[in-house]
């Protein structure tokens, strides 16, 4: 799994062992349900509960190899049912709004409009944003090459709005802070790397700038990056490989064309339009 991942699996199940204060083998599942209302009364969204619930069932699952207890108390527990995930998507208007709402001639303003044109116009994880590095931006053949989850390559294309993006941040780029950050595209006023906070930041100050008004992240950029391929007439297997995932049903999500768009596609090809 991703260190993002690991990191927030152990964070759930630290902030559990925390708060019943109770060796592992010692836990119910009564124990564990107390801690679910708790957590879901102070306003834990049905998705982080059900993230929680697998945390803690792969913990207790490796607590059984370990020999520490017999069964696992999250089997009488049940995850919260999830109903049909649609994530937020921005019209292809609001997301030109939010890119032209960037100053240019700000401090950091060349830096923010190419990281917005990358999230955009590859489709790039908030990771894969903060941690591209110069050596893997290919700006003449329009190119990138993207390091995503569990350490796979993927080759995504780019356009020219985002190379030419890139091209004058570049001429503005600070200097490094130390030679190991030389390589990285994305500086913060300090020379190193940029962070993923540092990128949620600018996202939601940039859409407030633009007077969009959705509750955005990072990853909206990448959400609507797919769903106006799809939209345009992309394959589902082409936006699947840009967006390096490994099911195909992960991509599906994605076919929720609005309205308009399969409306008119239907009664443009139907046999007794």
């Amino acid at each position: 799994m991703s260190p993002n991942t690991v990191a927030s699996y152990c964070r759930d199940v630290k902030g559990f062992l925390d708060s019943c204060d109770l060796a592992p083998r010692a836990v119910t599942p009564a124990d564990i349900e107390a801690y679910l209302g708790k957590v879901t009364a102070g306003g834990l969204s049905k998705r982080s509960t059900a993230r929680l619930v697998s945390s803690l069932r792969s913990f207790f699952v490796w607590c059984i190899e370990e020999g520490e207890i017999q069964e696992n108390p999250c089997d009488r527990v049940d995850a919260p049912k999830l109903g049909e995930y649609l994530p937020e998507v921005l019209s292809v208007e609001e997301v030109t709004a939010i890119l032209e709402s960037v100053d240019v001639k700000a401090p950091f303003g060349k830096r923010n409009r190419a990281i917005l044109e990358v999230l955009y116009g590859c489709g790039l994880r908030v990771s894969e944003a903060a941690g591209l590095r110069i050596s893997h931006v290919h700006l003449e053949e329009g190119f990138v090459d993207v390091i995503g989850k569990g350490n796979k390559q993927r080759i995504v294309p780019m356009g020219e709005l985002a190379a030419d993006a890139i091209r004058a941040y570049l001429d503005d780029r600070p200097a490094p802070a130390s030679r190991a950050f030389d390589d990285y595209l994305f500086l913060n006023r300090f020379g190193k790397p940029i962070s993923r906070v540092s990128l949620f930041k600018l996202v939601k100050d940039q859409a407030m700038a633009a007077g969009i008004h959705k509750e955005i992240s990072p990853h909206t950029f990448r959400h609507s990056f797919a769903t106006h391929l799809i939209e345009n007439g992309a394959d589902l297997r082409l936006v699947q490989e840009m967006l390096g995932h490994e099911s195909i049903l992960t991509t599906e999500i994605y076919t929720h064309i609005d309205t308009s768009t399969w409306h008119k596609a239907v009664l443009e090809h139907h046999p007794r339009r």
